[in-house]
């Protein structure tokens, strides 16, 4: 088949690599006018997400591009260990690994292109319709029009092709948290538990959530969560950028022992401030030959660290449902394959990105009972088993149609 991809991003380039390999002719729009190189600051890859990648033949150049970080740590505004665990199995494939985001959408881009996949880049879906040559035809922005036999929407959180699916599917819910980061360079941190290569901390401040890695090289890569309420506007986010965001930034650690204005000290650049999305349910994810895959159908709060895995998973599912299947039975099949899964991993991570903004009491309750019952379910949890970060993807078995669809 002839398949129309809508984004670029990290979906829509492992949905193009899929797609080749199931045996398909995939051909991807997207809207910006160049490739993402040198955008976006880092992630982090579960080990469901490498182990998705390794079923399409990606593994080697992306675990050479980052580092493996298989080892969880979560600490008090004060510095006090609460709690430190596996974050997934640790094998030759699957381990969690922290990676820059535009490595990662290098070495996808790069495998796109290697197959001979063509991406088209300026192309902004305005609309997309059934064709009445059969298959569906997808309408761009400049004025042109372009047929398929499917229309893949991977164009992310504010997905054009959910809303034509279905015009009234769900908007993104805002999490209550902003998100920033950097890469601190010789950073001088003060006396306490220091950032370790393999190991991913998370420090539970007063006003600010952080995150930080130390990189092979000696950089700390860190990413922090203001706490926010409400949603910030357009025009407020314009002033998240510059020396004023950092100061303000730096404020927000103010009477913690969390070494944060060290690290943005450190840093040459820290990232604007953008305002964080999930997206708990959306009930329509296909119809007349079109289908959303990752932030389009499910966006995840980043505090899961599997937004990339799991729309790498969907990528991989979807090609192999329409490998085995007619179109109308593997899109069935997709979701039954998919939506369970995704849906029980958003709600975590609703829980998850819940406990960084709490008051006095609630971090009491937090520090002091929560915490220490994850750690004693880390101790006693086998990470190969855990059905989250433990899950593959048995690429060679076939897909079975769905009963009774």
């Amino acid at each position: 088949m002839k398949v129309l991809v809508i984004g670029a991003g990290i979906a829509g380039c492992a949905a193009a690599v899929a797609l080749h390999k199931a045996g398909h002719d995939p051909l991807v729009f997207e809207s910006h006018q160049r490739t993402a190189d040198g955008v976006g600051a880092w992630l982090t890859l579960a080990a469901n997400g490498i182990d998705a990648l390794a079923a399409i033949g990606i593994g080697e150049d992306l675990l050479r591009a980052g580092f493996p970080t298989p080892r969880f740590e979560l600490l008090s505004h004060n510095e006090r260990l609460l709690a430190s665990y596996l974050a997934g199995p640790v094998d030759t494939y699957r381990t969690t690994t922290t990676i820059r985001r535009d490595d990662l959408y290098r070495i996808l881009r790069e495998e796109v292109e290697r197959l001979g996949v063509r991406i088209e880049y300026g192309k902004t879906l305005r609309a997309a319709d059934v064709d009445p040559s059969g298959g569906t035809r997808a309408f761009f922005a400049d004025g042109s029009s372009v047929p398929g036999d499917l229309l893949v929407g991977a164009d992310g959180l504010h997905s054009t092709v959910r809303g034509v699916i279905d015009p009234a599917a769900p908007r993104p819910r805002y999490t209550g948290l902003l998100n920033t980061g950097g890469f601190a360079h010789e950073a001088r941190l003060p006396a306490g538990i220091p950032p370790r290569t393999g190991v991913m901390q998370f420090r539970f401040g007063r006003r600010c959530f952080l995150g930080m890695t130390l990189a092979p090289d000696g950089d700390v890569w860190w990413f922090a969560n203001p706490f926010s309420p409400r949603e910030q506007t357009p025009e407020e986010l314009k002033t998240l950028d510059g020396e004023r965001w950092r100061r303000e930034l730096a404020g927000l650690f103010e009477g913690d022992r969390i070494p944060a204005r060290e690290l943005i000290d450190a840093s040459a650049y820290v990232y604007p401030g953008w305002n964080t999305y999930d997206l708990p349910r959306v009930p329509t994810w296909h119809r007349d030959g079109m289908v959303i895959i990752g932030d389009a159908s499910h966006a995840i709060s980043p505090t899961s660290g599997q937004g990339a895995s799991l729309a790498i998973e969907d990528a991989v599912q979807l090609a192999r449902a329409l490998r085995d299947l007619p179109t109308g039975a593997a899109l069935d099949a997709f979701e039954t394959l998919r939506r369970e899964r995704v849906e029980r991993a958003v709600a975590q991570g609703a829980r998850t990105g819940s406990r960084k903004a709490v008051g006095p009491v609630g971090r009491v309750i937090r520090d002091r009972l929560v915490m220490p019952l994850v750690a004693r379910n880390a101790r006693r949890h086998d990470p190969a088993g855990d059905w989250l970060t433990g899950h593959r993807i048995a690429w060679d078995e076939p897909v079975a149609p769905v009963v009774g669809a």
